[in-house]
């Protein structure tokens, strides 16, 4: 069994805080993979289904940020699991808006949530890492981790728990990489590439001149992928 654990405060008042997108993060996995209503236990909104055919346990800590640990540590030793088999979701001042990172291991980095788990069942746990970006200056971190998402942000808020969730069968699957490779595709797309410009060869020759022939295709392939290019810029 696998538990998610999405981080936040409990209560509308911090629902659409910078700091509660883990639980945004578990609130979205549990509506695409239809997960059972949320229960009580562990001192924690939970929800057990599947994930690709695994048991997963859905967790949002009701103890406030600070005491996250209280509820996972109850968990996991109720269930007897190790800590490797726990993914935290969490906001991340040190990676700019949308990015993510997966991390096992390691210090809290001053996240209070964090620093509770890892007091509870060590720091062997694997940490999903979502990027709220830094305000700047210390002194204003309290009250940036705490305040509601912009506007601004909801393009790529959204765009990055919807790659999380349809790609959460790689978490249950242990692959971390190939999952933050996969939301970072979709998050990140590469631009497309614009096809090059018409060489000499394809004008028309001038009156009088015979055409200058075209050199052959590479192989059939090129050909395909030229033919695909041309569609796309006559759309």
């Amino acid at each position: 069994m696998l538990i998610l654990v999405g981080l936040g405060n409990p209560g509308a008042k911090y629902a659409s805080n910078r700091h509660n997108i883990g639980f945004m993060a578990a609130d979205v996995i549990h509506t695409r993979h239809r997960f059972p209503a949320w229960r009580k236990n562990f001192q924690a909104e939970v929800s057990e289904g599947t994930i690709d055919g695994e048991r997963v346990l859905l967790m949002k800590p009701q103890t406030y940020m600070n005491e996250s640990g209280r509820s996972v540590g109850d968990a996991v030793r109720f269930l007897k699991l190790a800590p490797s088999d726990v993914v935290v979701i969490h906001d991340e001042l040190d990676l700019p808006p949308g990015k993510l990172r997966m991390k096992v291991g390691g210090g809290h980095g001053g996240h209070n949530g964090l620093r509770s788990i890892t007091s509870q069942i060590t720091d062997g746990y694997r940490r999903m890492r979502l990027g709220i970006g830094h305000p700047g200056d210390k002194a204003l971190v309290h009250a940036h981790v705490l305040s509601d998402f912009a506007k601004a942000d909801r393009d790529w808020l959204v765009r990055l728990l919807d790659a999380i969730a349809d790609n959460a069968g790689e978490l249950v699957k242990g692959a971390d990489s190939t999952f933050a490779n996969r939301v970072h595709a979709i998050t990140e797309p590469k631009p497309e590439r614009k096809p090059k410009p018409e060489a000499a060869a394809d004008k028309p020759a001038p009156a009088g001149e015979p055409a200058p022939e075209k050199p052959p295709e590479k192989n059939a392939m090129a050909a395909i992928l030229k033919s695909l290019l041309a569609q796309r810029t006559r759309r």
